[in-house]
């Protein structure tokens, strides 16, 4: 496990290829994906890193964003087209990254690590300001709802959603998933004073997946919905009979979790403003699936484009 204060390497060259860890505030960014047409986090990223490789890099990650969502750990990898130390990718990155974007971390990999075929989980925080008065210091990254919300309520209904579902009443209009259904790992929702945290785990998840999740739980909260409406709705497999979509600026993208053999490094699970609970990556076990033992066993090598969309 790392640390908060450890020292990065500066006389040791990595190459091959290697993996980062990237915190990212998504107000100003139309999604992690490169876009032709507006800013994206990849394409400040491999221009960042171009600039310290002098020549190009093209990056792959753990799964894609929608316009406005955050994350405290999108894992990323690339094939290095030069040797440069620890220190040097990451203060170089971070010098030509804009002030929303940060790399947290490298680590070399193996040759058939891949950010997004090999990963075995991700892991979403939505938070939730539940106050009368409108936030103003988290306003970017929570939701504000003014309504009180009865979370044991809404961590009664969501645990209808736990295991593996067709949550076909929870995806986009434009989902472009070739199927509907997902193994959630665990679906979470508590209060720490005003904030209200909904903390969910998957395989992956479709596209607005976890906003419409979110949508119908605070209609829950609110007592618009009663508490057997999510596992109705689910059964339904139909999004037009569906609820709200949360707004995305509460939305975290917090864990991409691997095997245990590539040995990523560790930290505190984002964001900052949930340091309290002291949880860090890889301290929950996944529960088995046949994805998982596939992909813990299997040569992880991309076999075709990106189809899939998370929230």
């Amino acid at each position: 496990m790392t640390t908060l204060f450890d020292l990065f390497d500066e006389t040791t060259p990595l190459t091959g290829r290697l993996a980062m860890g990237i915190e990212y505030d998504g107000t100003h960014y139309r999604g992690f994906q490169r876009l032709s047409h507006s800013a994206s986090v990849q394409w400040s990223l491999e221009k960042a890193l171009s600039r310290v490789a002098a020549t190009a890099v093209r990056v792959h990650a753990s799964g894609r964003t929608d316009s406005g969502v955050h994350a405290t750990r999108q894992i990323i990898h690339f094939d290095s087209p030069v040797p440069r130390s620890e220190k040097s990718w990451i203060f170089g990155a971070n010098t030509h990254l804009p002030k929303d974007i940060s790399v947290r971390w490298v680590a070399p990999v193996p040759d058939d690590f891949h950010s997004r075929l090999s990963a075995l989980a991700r892991r979403y925080r939505y938070l939730l300001i539940n106050q009368l008065n409108r936030p103003v210091l988290e306003r970017a990254n929570v939701t504000w709802c003014r309504d009180p919300l009865d979370v044991d309520a809404m961590n009664r209904a969501a645990q209808a959603l736990v295991g593996e579902h067709d949550f076909s009443s929870f995806r986009a209009a434009g989902c472009r998933s070739n199927t509907p259904w997902r193994h959630m790992h665990f679906l979470e929702v508590k209060r720490h004073g005003p904030l209200v945290v909904v903390d969910i785990q998957g395989n992956a998840f479709l596209h607005h997946m976890i906003r419409n999740i979110v949508g119908a739980l605070v209609s829950v909260g609110r007592g618009t919905q009663d508490e057997a409406w999510i596992e109705r709705l689910l059964a339904l497999k139909n999004r037009r009979k569906g609820d709200a979509t949360a707004p995305a600026c509460g939305l975290h993208f917090v864990d991409s979790r691997y095997d245990e053999a590539f040995a990523l490094p560790q930290e505190p699970l984002g964001p900052n403003l949930l340091a309290f609970t002291g949880e860090w990556s890889g301290e929950r076990a996944i529960p088995d699936s046949r994805m998982v033992r596939l992909r813990r066993g299997r040569p992880r090598q991309l076999t075709h484009p990106e189809k899939e969309r998370t929230p």
